[in-house]
């Protein structure tokens, strides 16, 4: 033991020796190095690193407008050894990749933000470039608010903030969104301090609801109520708005405590209202546009912010109880009349069918009253026979007007629907657009004639012809009356028409004469009541007691 004699550290020296010959360049595998250009090619760059042999880049790992010279340095990534050739295999690229990490990860620690460019879509997101690192920028970190296209974002430098980061696996989250909130806190702050109402600004429209739209102003959100849109009407705000469009609004309102803010764009425009009497005089026609039809009418656009309605009663001069929207369409041009303005309301009624001669106006100057027409039945109502005297105008004939001698009830049972007959025009109101007629009038009223041997106080004989319920019919000389049942007696007991039969003859007194409607009105009580005052008046008279007649006569009328 003692004659063998062990030289550790030769050996050892020897050991390392070897594995600096064998793997000593190896181990730059995976680093960056720097080295010195040799050589250029239209596709090459060789690159001498200080190993054994060099490697070759491609140029296209330079840049597309790289101007590369021999002699120049540059920091190159050790990608492998050697490949079949022999020679190193170098990466620019990954080199700069490298660079990059390191730079991220700094940015990471510190909360900076990094510039890098959108260049590709993956499933759930974006590829970013961040200065030859490739990040992932997820759809729901692109903006504050859903974006439809992206493509303008993409292939631009703009600024993300770093998420998180694993080298090992090679990931990297970037966030747009986080960038784009900070700068709107920012935006927000410094708007909301320098803003009062009549401040005009651009905004994005953001969400449009029916009432209206919110417009974002960079940083803080306001309305843009559906009727400050424009001075024209606008149904839904859709019509001349879209998300995403850029407009110019005014502050109309802002609230200080909620931070509420109430946008418009119409205020930005001339009141179209202004002198609006001046331009539209009451009684001059003018084109317009049918913007809204409802049930009442038609609302017609004479200017762009100025509307005018044209009620059902004002479009046409025959067509009653039709709907407006069966006269005119939406869109169509007419010819409207105005009729009233009221700038303070901003409200201006048209006519449309003022535009047009008037029928009845023209049918009456050609058939004044007295003429006598004819015409056909068209409908039969409870309160007379309407009859047509043209394609567009019908006259009515009232019950009372049918006959002389029978009750309208009655008269109007003899006619039917599509029957032709004649008629008198009685009576015209152009304004109101009646026409009354009359069949009756057609003849003699030979019952007036036979009124007229009747006055008011008259005793005249009647022979009974009707017994009713509450009421007996009488004739006198031709005529026919009716004496209600409280004017058959004065005492109750001789007021019930039982008490009468067919061609009793009774004394009555006539109570009133009316040509107009051809009654005579006639009471039994009446003349009862008349003639038992005579006798009390005689009474007295013979008796000299005066008194006594006055205090008869007071009993008399209350027994009346």
């Amino acid at each position: 033991m003692t004659n063998t004699e062990i030289k550790i550290p030769e050996m050892t020296e020897n050991f390392e020796a070897l594995l600096n010959e064998q793997f000593g360049d190896k181990g730059l595998v995976g680093s960056v190095v720097k080295g010195t250009i040799i050589k250029v090619t239209p596709d090459y760059a060789t690159v001498d690193v200080g190993l054994k042999s060099e490697g070759r880049i491609p140029l296209r790992e330079f840049g597309q407008n790289a101007e590369l010279k021999v002699g120049d340095q540059v920091e190159v990534y050790v990608d492998r050894y050697e490949d079949k050739d022999g020679n190193i295999v170098l990466s620019r690229e990954k080199a700069r990749r490298e660079e990059a990490w390191h730079d991220l990860e700094k940015c990471l620690n510190s909360g900076e933000r990094v510039n890098g460019v959108i260049f590709g879509r993956v499933k759930g997101g974006f590829t970013v470039d961040l200065n030859g690192a490739i990040a992932f920028l997820p759809g729901s970190q692109i903006d504050i608010r859903p974006i439809r296209d992206i493509t303008p974002l993409m292939g631009i430098v703009q600024p993300f903030q770093i998420l998180k980061m694993d080298k090992v696996r090679g990931n990297i989250v970037v966030s747009r969104r986080v960038v784009l909130e900070e700068t709107r806190a920012e935006a927000r702050a410094e708007l909301i301090d320098t803003l009062k109402e009549g401040s005009i600004l651009e905004g994005v429209v953001k969400n449009i609801t029916d009432y209206g739209a919110f417009i974002d102003l960079g940083g803080v959100d306001g309305l843009l109520h559906v009727t400050d849109i424009s001075w024209k009407r606008i149904n839904h705000p859709a019509e001349v708005l879209s998300v995403g469009q850029t407009v110019k609004v005014q502050v109309i309102k802002f609230n200080e405590d909620n931070q509420r803010i109430s946008l418009g764009m119409k205020q930005l425009e001339a009141d179209p209202w202004q002198n609006v009497a001046e331009k539209y005089k009451v009684g001059e026609v003018y084109k317009g546009k049918v913007t809204n039809i409802t049930d009442y009418g038609a609302f017609v656009e004479l200017e762009d912010g100025i509307e005018g309605l044209v009620h059902v009663s004002e479009m046409s001069w025959t067509r009653k109880n039709v709907h407006p929207g069966k006269i005119v369409s939406t869109s169509q041009e007419v010819d409207v009349k105005v009729l009233e303005v009221d700038a303070d309301k901003r409200r201006i009624s048209l006519g449309i069918k003022q535009c047009t001669p008037n029928p009845w106006a023209a049918y009456v100057e050609e058939h004044p009253v007295g003429s006598v027409i004819e015409g056909k039945i068209k409908n039969i109502t409870e309160f007379g026979l309407f009859v047509g005297l043209s394609d567009e105008i019908d006259g009515m004939i009232h019950l009372s007007d049918i006959s002389w001698d029978k009750s309208g009830e009655e008269a109007v049972k003899d006619y039917v629907k599509g029957q032709d007959i004649q008629a008198k025009i009685i009576d015209v109101d152009v304004e109101k657009e009646r026409i009354s007629l009359g069949i009756k009038q057609l003849t003699e009223n030979t019952l007036a004639t036979a009124l007229d041997g009747f006055k008011k106080g008259d005793v005249v004989k009647a022979t009974v012809t009707g017994i009713e319920e509450k009421a007996v019919t009488v004739e006198v000389n031709g005529v026919t009356a009716s004496i209600k049942k409280s004017d058959l007696a004065k005492d109750k007991a001789g007021q019930n028409p039982e008490n009468f039969k067919e061609g009793d003859v009774v004394e009555a007194k006539v109570t009133s004469v009316d040509k107009k409607n051809n009654k005579l009105g006639l009471s039994i009580k009446a003349l009862e009541i008349e003639e038992e005052k005579k006798a009390l008046e005689e009474y007295s008279s013979n008796s000299g007691n005066s008194a006594l007649g006055d205090a008869l006569g007071e009993a008399l009328k209350k027994n009346a």
